[in-house]
């Protein structure tokens, strides 16, 4: 049986840090981008960090953010991974001097295998719903039907996931890994712990599931 790893993102309070960790969760997002409604200030996400136990990853996500404000905020916050969700360069990511994932506008974007080409150094990708210059987080989803099979990276789903529906999509795309924010929330950056525990839930059911 296969396991799909899990990340709950876009977390802004100690108490849905410590109910991702207790549902066994993989990573947990932290948006340091200002211009999203989940954003928490880098020292916020230090605490935050600090709560993790090993083996659960903390991935600080920014988008089209200066250098000098993604270098900072790592430096305080000492996240596992960066996550890229904008319109940054293999050369930006590299400067940062992390591992990092990069976000793949999937409104946008209709070769994802040249996509991932640019980006010969990230760790993985997420596919999201969102276009170009669009932040994620929207609720909406993406047909899971054009996620390939034949690319040698790890690929995380991400996209108006939610209890309801994340088996199927497990199901149709097999990804490495999925991602979820507003699908677990009852209000922007407020996670709600029922559907954390029934997410968590449907994503072990579908890997429990015949292929």
């Amino acid at each position: 049986m296969s396991r799909t790893r899990i990340k709950f993102c876009g977390l802004r309070r100690a108490e849905d840090v410590q109910a991702a960790i207790a549902l066994g969760v993989d990573a947990v997002g932290f948006v340091l981008t200002r211009r999203s409604r989940r954003c928490v200030e880098p020292a916020q996400a230090r605490e935050l960090r600090s709560l993790l136990p090993p083996f659960v990853s903390a991935v600080a996500l920014f988008m089209d953010d200066d250098l000098a404000w993604v270098a900072d905020a790592c430096a305080l916050v000492q996240p596992d991974f960066v996550q890229f969700h904008g319109e940054e360069s293999a050369a930006f990511a590299a400067r940062c001097a992390r591992p990092y994932l990069k976000a793949v506008p999937m409104a946008s974007v209709s070769d994802v295998a040249a996509y991932v080409a640019q980006h010969p150094q990230a760790r993985g990708f997420l596919l999201d719903s969102h276009a170009v210059g669009e932040a994620g987080g929207s609720g909406g989803a993406f047909d899971w039907a054009r996620v390939p099979h034949s690319l040698a990276r790890p690929l995380l789903l991400a996209g108006g996931l939610d209890a309801g529906n994340v088996g199927a999509a497990i199901a149709l795309a097999r990804p490495f890994a999925v991602d979820v924010s507003s699908g677990i929330e009852s209000a922007p950056g407020i996670k709600d712990a029922a559907r954390m525990q029934a997410f968590v839930a449907a994503v072990r059911q579908a890997d429990a599931a015949p292929a």
